[in-house]
């Protein structure tokens, strides 16, 4: 029984093999308020703001409203819909793009849908709620990072892996766009050297989206009912059902 959506430290196939099922328990809206929240704290530079003040400074800085701008997100399944409804409520307009998204289902989010490289050219925030896999590693490379507009901003709180650090590192030292808001990293925890701790156009998090008082409620209550519907002979949540005929076989 696994805790969370994703299972990329479990060999599934290898799981399989050995007659294993794996069920996932997933639960939290932890993922889409922190999206929200990286979103208002680099628009309105909150940590620059509370650095500062601790300093004995009083700063005048500008900020940046969300109403009127244009989010673009890249994924809209379970936490990218939520974004997209919050964001609504922010009156901000909102386009995206996803391997199987559809115009069809973005219209029923209230959503415009967009290929991605029209997302990224438009949107003045580009938030990333992909899954990762082989067709999302490295999506976002140098090529379409600088498709995004100089006043742009970049959230992940997806995978690390989706972004091309290194260049991102780049093109924000260039301010080829704006700034940058990451709860997910290529490498984690983040290397106390990483150019991204220097950048005073990021707001850093450390993978704390999910870890949340509801999310590990939810965690725990979804792996027991897991375990127990399993053991009434059902399967919930598997995602590798075909274990069973493995079982069958070694008997």
């Amino acid at each position: 029984a696994q805790t969370g959506n994703q299972v990329y430290h479990i060999d599934i196939p290898a799981a399989t093999e050995a007659g294993i099922l794996i069920t996932t328990a997933p639960g939290g809206y932890g993922v889409t308020e922190l999206t929200i929240g990286l979103i208002i704290a680099m628009m309105r530079r909150i940590p620059q703001c509370h650095k500062e003040m601790r300093e004995g400074k009083w700063p005048l800085i500008l900020g940046r409203v969300l109403k009127g701008k244009t989010l673009g997100i890249l994924g809209l399944g379970g936490v990218g819909s939520e974004v997209a409804r919050i964001a609504l409520a922010f009156s901000m307009k909102v386009i995206a793009w996803g391997p199987t998204l559809t115009r069809e289902r973005a219209e029923k989010a209230q959503v415009n849908y967009m290929e991605l490289e029209e997302v990224l050219q438009n949107a003045d925030i580009v938030s990333v709620h992909l899954k990762l896999s082989d067709q999302s590693k490295g999506l976002l490379n140098e090529a379409r990072l600088r498709l995004m507009k100089n006043a742009a901003y970049l959230v992940n709180t997806a995978r690390g892996a989706i972004v091309d650090e290194t260049t991102l590192i780049k093109l924000l030292k260039e301010r080829a766009i704006a700034g940058a808001a990451l709860d997910v990293f290529a490498q984690e925890p983040l290397p106390p050297d990483s150019p991204l701790l220097g950048l005073d156009n990021v707001v850093l998090t450390p993978h704390v989206g999910w870890p949340t008082d509801q999310g590990y409620e939810e965690f725990a209550e979804n792996a027991v009912e897991n375990i127990l519907s399993y053991m009434e002979g059902q399967l919930p949540r598997v995602l590798n059902p075909e274990a069973v005929e493995k079982r069958k076989l070694a008997r």
